[in-house]
């Protein structure tokens, strides 16, 4: 089977623009440090408060920015509803009331802002990054996977969501994700009425008036009964196949009865197109995820055939963990846009029921490749981490952490401080108990010593997690070992 290359590999080129894109939101960054601390103190000390909520504006643009490069999600409160009026046509804040609602709407983004700790952790962020990029700036366009890795744990630990955020991010999804279900049945139950309306009950109805038919000519003209018993027999196996196919339209039993890999497997024999299908799930899933992941591939199947003008179509069903992955993948012209109506919309919401998400990429001239993922839908023995690390890793990833911190600080960056002040107090730094011309790099070699030591720390880890991750995947995707 020849499977496409994978669409989620970073090739060189976009690893080495997006190390740039990083360095060159410095030049936006210092400039904003210095803007943030005058509208802070300003705010806090001569009354500037309007200009707080235009700096945190440009903060989060900035922020937001690398949060898209690095992958990393929103940790922002919801924004506030914009204010009703009460039944006197008046807006109330807090115990005074106005005639119009751009005061209250003020107020309330004055507080949706100041009291998000997020606000104050981009802040601090903003006040650091740029020496955090000062220091991984050769890393950064020499080695730029390894460098973005170690970045991203920086931006992810003040600029990722904290678990309140994240709960309230949470309780928000779970709002949509509950009128979007809601919706669905709606449309749903409006569906399977319309297909028995108009095409089931039709059919009996006009099945009823033909046995009526037969009632009166029995005795009359037997002939002509028995013609219409013919058609009447007829109608009734034409409208049984209907019946069977709103059926199917609700929980086919295939996939009730032999689960969702061998479901799509039926799908695939049906398809106009050579369909290649790949499953691992080592269990069979919950019924309604079984059913909306069966659904949303039948309808990509469906927009391949009609739309793509493909020859060919892949679809990985596979699981990470708890996870599970589906892939849709053809060589059709690509150029999918769920703005056009091609149901995507209604995947993502029969998805969203889950937690579920989709992921498109369908450039003009194809491939196109759809992606679906619905988290910690497998039991919870799969969630367990398997292949630990070696101990003798852990050993050493251990003994980064514990005692990086002294070739680093002490040993080097106080010492070197020391010798650039001229104090002559040695203390137990040992670099200034060296010949004069030995001792900077005796402190360049300390500082080098602990930042190898912190990266070692790092780097071990992340080479095991990705190892493990493609001992797990490769063998399930042969397309993934050519990346």
């Amino acid at each position: 089977m020849q499977y496409p290359k994978a669409a989620t590999s970073l090739k060189l080129e976009d690893m080495l623009r997006r190390s740039l894109w990083l360095l060159a939101l410095v030049v936006v960054e210092v400039p904003l440090v210095l803007l943030s601390a005058l509208v802070l103190l300003g705010s806090f000390t001569v009354g500037l408060v309007p200009f707080f909520p235009p700096c945190v504006a440009l903060v989060r643009r900035v922020t937001r920015r690398t949060r898209k490069l690095m992958g990393i999600a929103a940790p922002y409160h919801p924004e506030p509803p914009p204010p009703v009026p009460q039944a006197d046509g008046w807006y109330r804040s807090d115990r005074t009331l106005y005639k119009t609602p751009r005061i209250p709407a003020w107020n309330d983004r004055w507080k949706w802002l100041f009291g998000d700790p997020a606000t104050w952790r981009d802040f601090l962020w903003l006040l650091l990054d740029p020496v955090v990029k000062l220091v991984l700036a050769v890393p950064l366009l020499v080695l730029p996977g390894h460098a973005q890795r170690v970045y991203g744990y920086w931006a992810a630990l003040l600029l990722g969501p904290t678990a309140k955020s994240e709960l309230a991010g949470q309780v928000r999804k779970l709002s949509e994700s509950r009128t979007l279900t809601v919706d669905s049945q709606a449309a749903e139950m409006r569906r399977i009425e319309r297909d028995l309306h108009d095409g089931v009950q039709a059919r009996l109805v006009a099945l009823g008036m033909t046995l009526g038919a037969v009632e009166e000519l029995v005795r009359t003209d037997p002939a002509a009964a028995v013609a219409l018993l013919a058609k009447a027999r007829e109608a009734s196996a034409e409208t049984l196949v209907e019946l069977r196919g709103v059926v199917r339209g609700i929980h086919p039993p295939v996939l009730a009865e032999r689960g969702l890999g061998d479901a799509v497997k039926a799908l695939a024999l049906d398809s106009p197109l050579r369909t290649d299908v790949e499953v691992d799930l080592p269990v069979r899933l919950q019924t309604p995820v079984e059913t909306a992941l069966y659904f949303a591939i039948s309808e990509l199947l469906s927009n391949a055939a009609k739309h793509s003008g493909a020859d060919n179509v892949i679809v990985d069903i596979s699981h990470t963990e708890r996870d599970v992955a589906v892939m849709v993948w053809d060589d059709g012209g690509g150029g999918a846009d769920p703005s056009r109506g091609s149901g995507l919309d209604g995947i993502e919401r029969r998805l969203a029921a889950f937690d579920g998400v989709l992921a498109l990429s369908s450039p003009q001239g194809g491939p196109t490749t759809v992606a679906m993922s619905v988290p910690k839908v497998l039991p919870e023995e799969y969630g367990k981490k398997k292949n630990p690390m070696p101990r003798w890793q852990a050993a050493v990833v251990v003994f980064c952490w514990s005692l990086s911190w002294l070739p680093l600080f002490p040993q080097g960056l106080v010492a070197g401080v020391f010798k650039t002040i001229g104090f002559e107090h040695r203390s137990w730094f040992l670099a200034l108990y060296l010949p004069d011309f030995w001792q900077w790099p005796a402190i360049v070699g300390m500082v080098s010593l602990g930042m190898l030591m912190y990266g070692v720390a790092l780097y071990l880890p992340m080479r095991h997690s990705r190892e493990r991750w493609i001992a797990e995947v490769s063998p399930r995707r042969p397309w993934f070992s050519r990346c």
